[in-house]
């Protein structure tokens, strides 16, 4: 009997499920984050500005790793392309409010370092 090599198998799929709970099905609405990042750690802190309010609360932190954090943002990226596609160019109408996304380099906040991404 030949020495036969095995026959190569896909690898097997695993089916994950995710459960939304009631609260979270609700979501958040934010329209600032602010990211910070070690070494080791990516931190999104998402929070809500009202007009005429001088102070905001973080509503949700989510704390990746960098490798996750690439992920998610190439996943971001797939997603606005694949929106855009559908719906149209979305307009971001830079410059026009005190907060905001800053694409010509970041803007340090005193207090955490943290560039505001809203």
């Amino acid at each position: 009997m030949a020495n036969q090599d095995p026959v190569q198998q896909p690898p097997i799929q695993q089916q994950l499920q995710v459960e939304l709970g009631e609260k979270e099905a609700e979501g958040i609405y934010s329209n600032l984050a602010i990211i910070t990042h070690s070494p080791a750690e990516f931190i999104i802190d998402f929070t809500r500005v009202t007009p005429g309010v001088p102070r905001a609360r973080v509503l949700s932190r989510i704390i990746m790793t960098p490798q996750h954090f690439k992920l998610l943002l190439n996943a971001m990226r797939e997603n606005i392309e694949r929106f855009e596609q559908q719906y149209g160019e979305i307009k971001t109408g830079q410059g026009e409010h005190p907060f905001g996304f800053r694409t010509s380099g970041p803007t340090q906040l005193p207090s955490t370092g943290g560039e505001i991404v809203h």
